[in-house]
């Protein structure tokens, strides 16, 4: 008998949805998107009103294949993949590939997994919304076209191979925003006044208390002034002020929010957040994780209610309906809470420490306010005019902060309020002793995952599916580093009045600008960032950026149509480019910081083709060629000095002997390396060139010598293994053949090499169409079909889509017309420029 087939995009969900259905239902899984655009020619039909070409990729063929034929056994095909557009756009997607009419075919949606709300949503089935799959499709077609066009311009005027996207190149630029304000931001130091006194507690034992002084005083002078002015003084209680104060309970999370919390008081980035989130769900302990609503549905508010009155009182439930300040946010989902309150906690550690701060959150935002007593004393000084102020709260009620107390951003915020003793108007304090503390300014801090994601939210920049991938890529694409950065030593200056009325000073030491785990600026993203900001000024724009959020929610809801939003971008975005390939000139990112002592000539830093780097010289001079010198880690462009780029130049740097050989480290085009006889050992990321020493590099050599000995042997010669780039790999003779999926890279049999050999030998034979070596030009077969190889560049065999029987009969002059009209000039030969004359030796000049 034939059964019902019902496709989500995880395997794990499918197995919970599977044992509420029962046997009625096959419950499959499509992981994740099953078509994309094309890769070849953009995937989308400019003339034809953006008309994307989409295509199933090789590794979800299989996948496409299997359900293509349960659809056709089964009763009736059922779409539920999640309920965000990118879900509702794979529901599309299955419909056009698996061949069903989308206006017909059921779709399901769910905000949990449990079994009331799976079988309510397959009793109320609705059809695929195709506003919502055109809005996810317009955001698709747009960064396609964006980054298609946009990444080229960056091969061109700034490095190879690197990427621009529309919303990640806003987030760097945020970034480097941030890291130029604190680049920029100079400290100014004051003093605060702090005073303390000692009075009896309910208990009439003594107790300490703190008073803060009427303001920070500009200078130490001032401070000082004030100290003097203090000298043989009584303090008397001129004023006491008793307020209620209460604390409100935070809305449930969000995806936003969540990752924020998360991050605060877990430690976790935010797609670790959002990986854990994102099983969570599938095993049905909460509800849908990508959500911008902060709405908890009623069936929720009733648990709740029943939790809290059990567990803590009546008194303690308060009820909440809270409202979304984003008016784009979807009032129909709910926030991420607990798909059943009763469930206090799991067994996964991860799992757990995520699932109770969901928990802790979702309850507190239904219990009741925090009530406090706060009160404030003023406090007289008979020398002078002044006040001292002492402030102390003290909780009546504790109410939602029994469960939750929200984690904040500000490293710096200080808890200064405590209790104080019962003080009586008129009474005269014991006093103990009162410092000015010199205290500095600082710069906001550089952004963490979290408070990014706190900021493009802010802005609207970005949606809760996009926030944790566009972090992900800015760091993958080295725009952006996460790390830490160690502190500084600082003296303050403290003066102090004693009881014995003697100002006392003291200079103390502390640690400042220390961060953990904060997003820096590369220079390759500062330098990137600049070229956007001056060519693509509305693209770079955080205004504009929000203004495509919108309009992607407008075609989510039917307001306007798709096409004409990306006709709309288009048109003046093309114009654009086209003008910066023809005008602009090439990004180096350079600046100038003084002249080489020695020689006269100028040292400058810019960025080069493997790296930011400083330079002496000029690359015009053709009599004495310029010196370069790559910059060590956490140095820059923007920041390094005359004095730190004149030490780069110690290399090459001989370290001593090891095995009668000399051992010296040097930069070369690809980074750092020792050289020990013939061969060039790269050192690691953690090794500092100017700083490694012998133990260090014969210990690098050892490891290379171990690395590089043979595993195996295939036609008598031998076969190697390593890790690059693209992961690892072996290689035997002049092939590298890189270790796919199912091998073990520690334990490749000799079966396994020759099956890899063997296979890249067969891939090679079939790679050339056509070969010209002289002209450096061949015709090779590639995953999307036969391209031009000029030299190092992949280019494209224009005018038509070719197959490699075609490509085979296009003649040389045909392939040289095409590669010229994609690399202007490449057969144009190059005049040599005429010598110039050596430049006199100067004076060392740093630049200011």
């Amino acid at each position: 008998m034939s059964k019902n087939l019902l496709i989500v995009e995880s395997p794990a969900k499918a197995k919970t949805i599977e044992k509420i259905l029962g046997e009625d239902f096959d419950v499959r899984s499509c992981y994740g998107h099953i078509r994309d655009l094309e890769k070849d020619d953009m995937g989308i039909d400019l003339n034809n009103n953006y008309l994307p070409r989409y295509k199933v990729p090789d590794d979800k063929l299989k996948v496409v294949g299997e359900l293509k034929s349960l659809a056709k056994k089964s009763k009736e095909v059922w779409l539920a993949s999640d309920e965000d557009r990118e879900g509702e756009s794979i529901s599309w997607h299955l419909a056009e590939v698996l061949g069903l009419d989308p206006k017909e075919t059921k779709r399901i949606v769910f905000h949990e997994i449990t079994a009331p709300a799976i079988k309510k949503a397959v009793a109320n089935p609705r059809k695929i919304n195709m506003d919502l799959v055109n809005a996810q499709q317009a955001r698709r077609v747009l960064d396609r076209l964006v980054g298609f066009e946009l990444s080229p311009v960056l091969w061109k005027k700034v490095q190879p191979s690197l990427s621009a996207g529309r919303v990640q190149s806003v987030a760097v630029r945020l970034i480097v925003d941030r890291e130029r304000e604190i680049n920029h931001f100079v400290s100014e130091s004051s003093y605060k006044i702090e005073a303390i006194f000692v009075a009896k507690d309910i208990n009439n034992k003594p107790v300490n208390f703190k008073a803060e002084g009427p303001s920070r005083m500009a200078t130490q002078q001032n401070a000082q002034q004030f100290l003097n002015s203090c000298i043989n003084a009584n303090y008397t209680v001129a004023s006491i002020d008793v307020k209620p104060a209460k604390r409100t309970p935070a809305a449930p999370f969000t995806t936003s929010t969540l990752q924020q919390e998360a991050s605060r008081k877990l430690g976790y980035g935010v797609s670790k957040t959002m990986l854990i989130a994102q099983k969570l769900y599938e095993h049905g302990h909460i509800t849908y994780m990508r959500t911008d609503s902060i709405n908890l549905s009623e069936t929720a508010l009733g648990d709740i209610s029943k939790e809290i009155n059990t567990a803590f009182g009546n008194k303690y439930h308060q009820p909440r309906k809270f409202k979304n300040k984003n008016e784009s946010a979807q009032e129909a989902h709910e926030a991420i809470r607990p798909t059943y309150m009763s469930s206090h906690t799991l067994n996964d550690e991860d799992g757990r420490r995520l699932y109770e701060l969901i928990w802790k959150r979702t309850i507190a935002s239904q219990m009741s306010d925090a009530e406090f007593e706060k009160t404030t004393a003023k406090i007289n000084i008979s020398t002078n005019k002044e006040q001292l102020a002492a402030t102390g709260e003290v909780m009546k009620f504790d109410g939602f902060l029994k469960v939750y107390l929200e984690g904040r951003d500000d490293e710096d915020e200080e808890d200064t309020e405590g209790m104080l003793p019962p003080l009586v108007i008129g009474n005269a304090l014991d006093f103990k002793e009162m410092t000015a503390t010199e205290k500095f300014t600082r710069a906001n801090a550089r952004y963490t995952e979290a408070s990014l994601v706190k900021k493009m939210e802010e802005l609207g920049i970005g949606r809760p599916s996009t926030y944790a991938p566009t972090i992900t890529t800015i760091i993958k694409r080295t725009y952006v580093e996460k790390r830490d950065k160690d502190g500084v030593k600082r003296q303050v200056n403290l003066l102090r009045l004693t009881p014995k009325n003697e100002i006392e000073k003291e200079i103390l030491m502390e640690n400042t600008g220390a961060e953990k785990a904060k997003l820096f600026p590369t220079d390759l993203g500062l330098v990137v960032t600049d070229f956007l900001n001056q060519h693509f000024k509305k693209v770079m724009d955080f205004s504009f950026t929000a203004k495509i959020e919108e309009e992607f929610d407008q075609i989510a809801e039917g307001k306007i149509v798709w096409s004409s939003m990306i006709d709309g971008f288009y048109k003046p975005f093309h114009l654009n480019i086209e003008n910066t390939l023809e005008t602009a000139e090439r990004a180096k990112g350079e600046r100038e910081l003084g002249f080489d002592a020695e020689t006269g000539r100028k040292v400058i830093a810019r960025m080069g083709k493997y790296g930011p780097m400083v330079q002496i010289g000029d690359t015009s001079n053709e009599e004495e060629k310029p010196r370069f010198a790559k910059l060590k880690a956490n140095q820059s462009i923007e920041t390094i000095t005359m004095e730190q780029a004149m030490e780069l130049f110690q290399l090459p740097r001989s370290l001593g002997e090891y095995n009668g050989e000399e051992l010296i480290v040097n930069v070369g085009r690809y980074g750092p390396y020792v050289k020990y006889k013939d061969q060039f050992i790269s050192l690691a990321k953690t090794d500092e060139p100017l700083e490694i020493d012998v133990a260090r590099a014969v210990e690098l050599i050892e490891q290379k010598n171990k690395a590089d000995a043979a595993i195996g042997y295939f036609d008598e010669k031998p076969v190697t293994k390593g890790k690059g780039r693209f992961g690892p790999f072996i290689k035997w003779d002049d092939l590298y053949i890189n270790i796919p999926k199912g091998y073990d890279y520690d334990k490749l049999s000799q079966d396994d090499i020759n099956a890899l050999i063997e296979k890249k030998m067969e891939k090679e034979a079939n790679r050339f169409i056509q070969q010209w070596p002289a002209e450096k030009i061949t015709i090779e077969n590639g995953r999307w079909g036969p391209f031009v190889r000029f030299g190092k560049k992949m280019l494209k065999l224009t005018g038509k889509k070719y197959t490699a029987e075609e490509a085979a009969i296009i003649p040389l002059n045909t392939v040289k017309a095409m590669i010229e009209t994609q690399l202007p000039g490449a057969f144009t030969k190059k005049v040599t420029p005429a010598k110039k004359a050596a430049p006199k030796k100067k004076a060392a000049v740093k630049k200011k």
